[in-house]
């Protein structure tokens, strides 16, 4: 159980190198992928977060605890995103305010990514099926995540090295997560079933309110329907993993 988080908390964090792709692809070639891949990863954030993490949160406490703490992930995310928007917002007219901006993402980042570590050894803890899902979900969204990431601290002035090391370093705080996951379950009764519900919230805005917003700025009817079958294509992927491993 520990063994298999540890295992997809390594997988996510080296998705945070995926960075380097922006030197190597045209910026049509990427602009393509990420139409495919947002919309995917919106259907798998959704499919986990409403078939596999609040149905198994509610068969271990009570549905309204966990619909209550999927609520809390949601806030706590709409918290985390607004500190860093405030401050990019406050500062965007200002170039010599760059650096800070960097070092506030990736302060925002290290969050993010240690909840992600809490989600991947909650859901571990549920079953490996749970788990894997979970860590798709994960993937699909820090892919568009991560090079927006990359992107923003050679803004902010940071070499492609620093860069890079910074986003990996970064990372690896989704390690703590599983640490203090497994830290406090000894001690903390129906642990893993709060952590799922959590993480639902969190998926669910995630995909509300940052992948979405995304998919309608396309306004061409035939990639509109490209991105439907792409989303559902998501959800069914999730339903299918967790149907053929027992879910």
């Amino acid at each position: 159980m520990i063994a298999e988080a540890l295992v997809a908390t390594f997988i996510v964090s080296m998705i945070s190198l995926v960075g380097v792709v922006l030197l190597v692809l045209k910026k049509e070639t990427l602009d393509e992928a990420l139409f495919y891949i947002l919309s995917f990863a919106t259907g798998t954030m959704l499919g986990a977060a409403f078939m596999d993490l609040l149905p198994e949160s509610i068969g271990g406490i009570s549905a309204k605890a966990a619909f209550a703490m999927a609520l809390a992930g949601i806030i706590l995310f709409f918290i985390l995103e607004r500190v860093v928007h405030w401050h990019h917002a406050h500062h965007s007219e200002h170039p010599e305010h760059e650096k800070p901006l960097a070092y506030l993402s990736l302060l925002g980042d290290a969050l993010h990514n240690f909840f992600d570590g809490v989600a991947i050894a909650a859901s571990f803890t549920a079953s490996p099926s749970i788990g894997i899902a979970t860590t798709i979900a994960i993937i699909m969204h820090e892919i568009p995540q991560e090079l927006g990431d990359f992107t923003l601290l050679l803004y902010g002035g940071f070499s492609v090295k620093k860069a890079l090391a910074s986003n990996l370093l970064v990372a690896l705080t989704a390690f703590l997560g599983v640490f203090a996951f497994f830290g406090l379950a000894q001690y903390v009764e129906n642990l893993d079933y709060y952590g799922m519900a959590l993480a639902a919230g969190s998926f669910i805005y995630i995909a509300g309110s940052d992948l979405i917003p995304e998919l309608h700025k396309e306004t061409k009817t035939s990639r509109s329907i490209v991105q439907l079958v792409a989303v559902i294509a998501g959800i069914v992927t999730i339903w299918l993993l967790t149907s053929a491993l027992g879910v």
